[in-house]
This record gives C-alpha cells, sequence and structure tokens, in this order.
C-alpha cells in the first residue's frame, strides 16, 4: 500500500489469509514459529551446522539475499517517509518464504545440517517479519 495512490477499503480483503495482507503476513510468521517450535520438540538444536559447505538452492541464496536488503529498505523508508516500503518489502519476502515453504522440505529434510540451515533462514525470516511489522505498529501472533 502507498499513501500516494487511492484505494477502496473492502472489509472482506482486509482479513483475507491471501494476498497483500496483514493476516496473510501474520500467518505466515505463526506458521514458521510453529515449525520452530515443533523442531524444539523434536530436540532439534539448529543454532550451529557442523558443515557449512552445504549446497543450497537458488530460492534459499534468493531468501538470504532478500534478507540482507531489510535494513537498506529500513532507512530508504524513513528517509523518503514512506512505511509502505516496509510492509511492500515483508510482503515479498513473505510471499518468497511461503513458496520456499511449499516447495521444500524443513522438518523431515534427510541433511542435517541443510535441515538446520532452512531452520535458521526461517528463524531469521521470522525475526525480520516480527521486526518490521513491529516498525509498522502490527503484531505478529506465534500462533494462529
Amino acid at each position: 500500500v502507498d499513501p500516494r495512490k487511492n484505494m477502496t477499503f473492502n472489509p472482506k480483503e482486509s482479513i483475507d489469509f491471501n494476498g497483500n495482507t496483514g493476516p496473510f503476513i501474520q500467518y505466515t510468521h505463526a506458521r514458521i514459529k510453529s515449525v520452530l517450535r515443533k523442531a524444539e520438540e523434536q530436540d532439534i538444536d539448529h543454532s550451529t551446522l557442523k558443515n557449512t559447505d552445504i549446497k543450497i538452492t537458488e530460492k534459499e541464496n534468493h531468501l538470504i539475499q532478500l534478507i540482507t536488503e531489510f535494513p537498506v529498505i529500513v532507512k530508504q523508508a524513513g528517509d523518503e517517509f514512506s512505511p509502505a516500503l516496509i510492509a511492500n518489502f515483508i510482503y515479498d519476502l513473505v510471499k518468497e518464504y511461503n513458496q520456499f515453504y511449499h516447495d521444500f522440505s524443513i522438518l523431515h529434510e534427510e541433511n542435517e545440517d541443510l535441515r538446520n540451515f532452512r531452520l535458521i533462514v526461517s528463524e531469521t525470516i521470522a525475526n525480520v517479519i516480527k521486526t518490521g511489522m513491529g516498525l509498522l505498529g502490527i503484531e505478529v501472533p506465534e500462533r494462529m
């Protein structure tokens, strides 16, 4: 959403779990937190990687690149007085993560280091979502 654009508020769309909505972003955060809870319940310690020489996919590489752009987006949003930049970034990140989540196994990945890497990426994305939404004054739930 850009404050310079005209828009019509649709109450049904505002609570939709699909598309460019707050609930869609909040649901993704809750989904990631659920995966992290399940990892903890399975006594998976993903805090370190035994072997850092793992092959990551193009999608995983893209997610990492997106994560690194977050501080730049926050600064730009402040410089331009445009919180919409943060909202749009978080939405794009969530869209990419959901595609990743759909395409790749996280908890059932056989390679322990790759599984832990995916958990670390997921946890980092959850933190970016929480921080970004917090900057917009929007809370994200741990569960939905």
